[in-house]
């Protein structure tokens, strides 16, 4: 029976997140003047109500019928939903919330006496009695997360440990199992580990193949020998005729060559069989590893709402505690994160919303006069940013006093006498310890350690925390940390530094990556002489920066890169700037450790990190913003090299679609050692941008079915909607040889389906032939 409770309340607990988060987004569209599906939310309170009941949680079904009720009011239009009755279903939520999140400690809790009220008064009419203060204990600990904090808020509560979701038995539930985060981290090692160590296979494919094209050699020797066996045999019966011993010597020795060729054949069948089960056996593995390994390293990955996500139920909290009104958004939570650094951001975060409260709060009538509505309201923002994560809290209240933090300032020492500091240096002292501008001390402020606090942990990330005034009203807190102190997606690259030199891998914070780019002649220009690119951005073609990492990274003026007569660049976005630096090679894009920067060895402002490679091999991380302000300096490049000009027999384009780095390359070398133009893709929806920008060049698409974002079926499926692309052929290659999926295939309207466990690369070769 418990374990089928517990089922019931994991269903519940991701039901009832669902129903709350609706009817704040409906509050909150109230808020600023937008319609709201009031019918909507009756059905959520409704659902929630029952929900409760079938897990035996009165006091959220006590709570729950009464908002159902209200609710039913104002569908009718028997009750406007004001400020004040919107305040009293915040609080209702708030405490439905509390409730849910209390269960491990508190399985039959109690239902809270001060929504209950608020909500009869609402019901009946009479006044609205103000919330009463959370229990003592409670009341203590508001400024931290509760020990009995959601599940959602638990890696806030264990530093240690970190949660991963398990499909629960009932439909839509999600069961949360804790580990300790260590060892999701060396599980993640043992699998790159592993990754490494079965790289060695790729010798012993190759070791295979040299054997069994040795033998086919050989066997071609064979054949030749064997050609000459009936001049041999004509010899020997000759010699015997003439009764010379060496005829019979002649006869063995025709023996002989015929059993080796059949021998040798039997070996040459051995050697195929083998290499085909390496090729398969090694395609099998590489396939369950790269999965394996990318969800090892998303298991360390977590959104943002899992720390952030009950910060709003604490700032209400605290706001009703101290008698005031206040509207909390959160944006970005869904953003992916490495768990430890948002673990080192908590309590930074939670001081600088409780800073709003203490010094953004204005009295009901000072926000009417200034046109702003009764609540206070409060913006927790989550965003990357290239390679830096910026963390915002942001209030529309009374804004810095720039006058009465100088006099402070000049009070405490900070500020020498005469001196008269920027605005901007002015705003900076708030984060020095022990700074506050409070009148006096109370539960929320005075003491002076909140932003100094910020600061302090912005500094230990390698970042740093800014304030500033909001426009038009209010003041904004902003703390930017690199992501390097986290696991983040890694843009692998690969250029070479210096003509002649092997090329070097590089990383690049894959959220600084606008859009990989294949310049073609027409798609490059000169600006005052130096190199740049003509590209479509918000359907309108705009030129950038075109400049050579080697160029960048200090060796000197460079040629941009050429193959196959297309030039390779990455566009980065930093601030609303673009650049394009052009590489060797675009690799693979992984989820990888970021590392600091090494101490010596190169330009500070152009690293942010360094990242193990599969093979053990460092590689540097670079900075995007300070590549683009080097690009942007101009005066790096020398001339471009000129093109060569297109054949007048047009080269067929084949474009291959698969998250797999080793399945591409295999197939580009094929296709292109046969006279074709390779491009690459990394999964569907880069594959469809692609076509949609440059369907033109492309003859035919060759796309495995299983990959991220979108699979090849619904790649297929865009592709024949599409009336520019309905007639390109498009061929499936891939391990899903099930009939069923075969059919789907064809179905959709694949021109070819091709299986790799089988895999031929004439039987590729001669499909793509009999369709182009």
């Amino acid at each position: 029976m418990d374990d089928i409770r517990q089922l019931l309340l994991a269903a519940f607990d991701a039901e009832h997140r669902e129903h709350i988060a609706a009817i704040r987004a409906a509050l909150a569209a109230v808020e600023t003047g937008r319609p709201a599906d009031w019918n909507d939310v009756f059905r959520r309170a409704h659902s929630l109500k029952g929900a409760a009941r079938a897990v035996d949680l009165p006091a959220v079904e006590e709570v729950a019928h009464r908002l159902e009720a209200l609710f039913d009011r104002v569908v009718q239009g028997r009750l406007g939903l004001d400020r004040a009755t919107a305040g009293v279903v915040d609080l209702a939520l708030d405490r439905i919330e509390g409730l849910v999140a209390g269960l491990p400690e508190t399985p039959e809790p109690e239902a809270p006496a001060d929504a209950i009220a608020a909500l009869d008064a609402c019901l009946s009419g009479g006044p609205i009695p103000g919330a009463a203060p959370p229990p003592a204990a409670a009341t203590e600990r508001a400024p931290e997360p509760t020990p009995a904090a959601s599940q959602a808020q638990a890696p806030a509560q264990a530093p240690a440990q970190t949660q991963t979701q398990t499909p629960a038995a009932q439909d839509g539930a999600v069961a949360y199992l804790r580990i300790a985060s260590d060892q999701v981290e060396a599980l993640s090692k043992a699998v790159h580990d592993l990754n490494a160590a079965l790289q060695g296979q790729e010798t012993v494919t190759a070791a295979v193949a040299g054997l069994e094209s040795g033998a086919r050699a050989l066997r071609r020797s064979v054949d030749t020998v064997q050609g000459r066996t009936g001049e041999m045999v004509a010899l020997a019966r000759r010699l015997r005729e003439a009764g010379d011993p060496a005829g019979a010597a002649l006869d063995g020795f025709v023996d002989r060559v015929r059993r080796l060729d059949g021998d040798l054949r039997g070996v040459i069948r051995g050697i195929s069989g083998l290499a085909r089960v390496q090729s398969r056996s090694t395609g099998i593995v590489d396939g369950a590893l790269r999965r394996l390994r990318d969800d090892s390293d998303r298991l360390l990955l977590v959104p943002a709402e899992t720390v952030f996500g009950g910060y709003g139920r604490m700032v209400r909290e605290i706001a009703r505690e101290a008698g005031l009104a206040v509207e909390v958004r959160l944006h970005g939570l869904d953003l992916q994160v490495d768990r430890g650094l948002l673990q080192a951001l908590k309590d930074p975060v939670l001081h600088a919303l409780r800073n709003t409260i203490s010094h953004g709060a204005e009295t009901a009538q000072a926000r009417r006069q200034a046109g702003k509505p009764e609540a206070l309201n409060v913006t927790l923002s989550v965003a990357s940013k290239g390679s830096q994560l910026l963390v915002t809290i942001r209030d529309d209240g009374r804004g810095p006093d720039l006058a009465r933090i100088l006099e402070t300032g000049r009070r405490q020492g900070l500020v020498p006498p005469g001196a008269d500091p920027s605005p901007e240096s002015i705003l900076d002292l708030v984060f020095a310890p022990g700074f506050s501008t409070a009148a006096a001390v109370d539960r929320i402020a005075g003491r002076g350690m909140g932003l100094s606090v910020v600061a302090e942990a912005a500094r230990a990330l390698r970042g740093r925390a800014t304030l500033r005034a909001a426009e038009p009203h209010g003041t904004e807190v902003a703390i930017t940390v690199p992501l390097s102190a986290a696991r983040q997606p890694v843009l692998l690259v690969e250029a070479a530094l210096r003509p002649g030199e092997a090329p070097q891998t590089f990383g690049l914070p894959s959220g600084a990556v606008a859009q990989l780019l294949r310049l073609s002649e027409r798609d490059l220009a000169s600006v005052a002489s130096e190199p740049a690119a003509r590209i479509n951005q918000g359907g309108r073609d705009v030129v950038v920066p075109l400049v050579p990492l080697a160029s960048l990274l200090g060796s000197g003026a460079a040629p941009l890169p050429l193959h196959d007569g297309l030039v390779r660049a990455v566009l980065l976005r930093c601030g609303p700037a673009l650049c394009a630096v052009a590489v060797d090679r675009l690799l693979d894009v992984r989820v990888l450790l970021v590392g600091p920067a090494p101490p010596l060895g190169g330009d500070p402002a152009l690293m942010s990190g360094t990242v193990m490679l599969a093979d053990e091999t460092p590689a540097l991380v670079l900075d995007p913003e300070g590549l683009c302000v080097r690009a942007r300096a101009g005066g790096l490049v020398a001339a471009p090299v000129a093109v060569p000009e297109r054949r007048k027999a047009r080269v067929r384009t084949v474009l291959v679609v698969d998250d797999s780095i080793t399945t591409r390359t295999l197939e580009k070398s094929i296709l292109e050692a046969h006279g074709y133009r390779v491009f690459v893709c990394v999964d569907g929806q880069d594959a469809l941008d692609r076509l949609r920008r440059d369907g033109a060049e492309v003859d035919l698409v060759v796309a495995d079915v299983e990959m991220p974002r979108l699979d090849g079926f619904g790649l297929l499926q865009a592709v024949k909607a599409d009336p520019g692309l309905t007639r390109l052929p498009v061929i499936l290659m891939t391990s899903r040889g099930d009939p069923a999926d075969i059919r789907r295939g064809l179905d959709l309207g694949a021109d070819a389906y091709l299986t790799k466990q089988k895999f031929d690369q004439r039987e590729l070769l001669d499909t793509i032939g009999q369709l182009l």
